[in-house]
């Protein structure tokens, strides 16, 4: 690659870091335990709202998991308006209906129940309340939104996507398969409802994959180059408590504790990679939803172990300082970092995660020239990755994940 477009990414990622110690990195105000849901319209009560907007999907409309929601907004005298329709990898059109609603109901907060898909919807549908004059495409990249949303809650139902406590919506374009982040500190919402309850009994696919996305997010961030004292500490703990829990999790849906502190981790590598980035997994991962709808947890538990292979020995220091932190140990920094990649590859083979995109997702070599693209201006030059890939780096992941 050329060695000036290296040296122009690198001057980039330097800018935004010191830039970003000017900007207000929020944390969620947390309303949190066991049972915690309830207190949320007595919450909202208190805190004069008069009707809410509730972005879910049908899946967690059809086990009533919305049905308290919506049963004490109305008990305390509120008005509440349900946009069901998110599609896991949350549209355009998705954001623009779920506007429409909260416009027409003249709703003044906006509710996120679910996984990422549901809380980036609500995130976009907040950042066109905001700017009404610009549309979402224009706002793809970074600190393009720029002006306060409405009050944000968001209420996880999974423990992966950590998006309770991060800058990043991510939207699709069916017409293109195009699938972008929208990155704006504006987006982080203003409240978590962290109840581990609503996360008992996910079915092991679910638990599995996005519990993978949360590594990948303590993973990234910390390897990265833009970590700060909390964003390090951050991504530590999750990964700590990750290689504790997550197979507890898997085991044992009831496992109340694995629960909980599978919820608590990806809030903290939510909190890491919301200031820290990510890294070139997730621009594939991306591109890999944009075009074939790989749900994004299996697509990052995928392609985390290929990517880290692939970083080699410019990952192995930071690598071996995790694999300190979860009691790997070898002779040098290359030991502990590949036996921790290995620990990743044995932790997906547990739970039956596969090595490759396969299946009904299955990758079409005529596709790959577009998605590497499309990955590699996702990543370059913002994303502070270990080293800078070209296209034709890219391109090796794609296939060695077909």
């Amino acid at each position: 690659m050329n060695p000036f477009y290296k040296l122009y990414c690198r001057c980039f990622q330097r800018v935004i870091y010191l830039a970003m110690f000017f900007l207000n990195w929020r944390v969620p105000e947390q309303i949190s335990g066991e049972g915690s849901l309830a207190k949320l319209p007595a919450f909202a009560k208190d805190h004069g709202w008069k009707s809410a907007l509730l972005v879910t999907d049908q899946g967690l409309m059809s086990l009533g998991m919305a049905q308290p929601i919506i049963d004490g907004f109305k008990a305390e005298g509120m008005n509440i308006v349900v946009y069901d329709k998110v599609v896991p990898n949350p549209t355009i059109t998705n954001i623009e209906e779920g506007l429409k609603l909260y416009h027409d109901n003249k709703c003044d907060v906006i509710i996120a129940l679910g996984g990422g898909s549901p809380m980036d919807c609500a995130k976009g549908i907040g950042a066109r309340v905001a700017r009404p004059d610009k549309p979402i495409p224009k706002m793809k990249g970074i600190l393009r939104v720029l002006k306060q949303l409405p009050p944000l809650v968001a209420i996880p139902t999974t423990s992966g996507t950590g998006s309770e406590a991060t800058l990043a919506a991510v939207i699709s374009n069916p017409d293109t398969h195009e699938k972008y982040p929208i990155n704006d500190p504006v987006l982080i919402p203003r409240y978590a409802v962290m109840d581990p309850l609503l996360t008992v009994g996910l079915p092991k696919h679910i638990t599995s994959t996005t519990g993978m996305d949360a590594l990948t997010h303590a993973v990234e961030a910390y390897i990265g180059s833009e970590n700060t004292s909390a964003t390090k500490k951050n991504a530590i703990a999750a990964t700590q408590l990750i290689f504790k829990y997550l197979k507890r999790a898997y085991d044992d849906g009831q496992d109340k504790e694995a629960r909980n502190k599978m919820q608590e981790a990806s809030l903290l590598a939510g909190m890491a990679f919301t200031r820290a980035y990510v890294g070139y997994v997730h621009a594939v991962a991306h591109s890999l939803g944009g075009f074939y709808g790989v749900p994004h947890g299996l697509a990052n538990a995928v392609i985390l172990p290929h990517v880290l292979d692939a970083y080699g020995k410019k990952a192995y220091k930071k690598l071996a300082r995790l694999a300190e932190a979860v009691g790997i140990e070898g002779a040098d920094d290359e030991a502990k970092a590949k036996k921790f990649i290995q620990e990743i590859k044995d932790m997906n083979a547990y739970m039956d995660i596969p090595t490759k995109i396969q299946g009904k997702w299955t990758i079409k070599e005529e596709d790959i020239p577009t998605m590497a693209d499309r990955a590699f201006k996702e990543a370059n030059p913002l994303y502070p990755v270990p080293e800078i890939w070209s296209r034709e780096d890219l391109i090796k992941i794609y296939r060695e994940i077909m």
